[in-house]
């Protein structure tokens, strides 16, 4: 049985993915916690900035400089955008 959690994950997984597919103009890339902007053809820091902010427009949120500075790997922006959907 797959818990809410799990499920939450997955839908929020999906909405990145379609975000980054949408900036890119492809989806030659699989969404694991470890991928980075490297791997990922087309994706450089003006297509990273337009991400971000595609993001932000999906999320309702908004990033600070030194977070998004911060990012690691996809895995390290899935749990910043979880941080800030979560109650306070």
């Amino acid at each position: 049985m797959t818990s809410t959690k799990t499920m939450e994950l997955e839908e929020l997984r999906g909405r990145i993915r379609r975000t980054v597919i949408a900036v890119l103009g492809h989806d030659r890339f699989e969404m694991r916690d470890d991928l980075t902007a490297r791997d990922v053809e087309g994706w450089d820091s003006l297509t990273h900035m337009s991400i971000i902010t595609g993001l932000e427009k999906e999320f309702g949120v908004r990033f600070k400089l030194k977070e998004i500075n911060k990012l690691k790997n996809m895995g390290s922006l899935i749990e910043l955008i979880r941080s800030k959907l979560e109650p306070t």
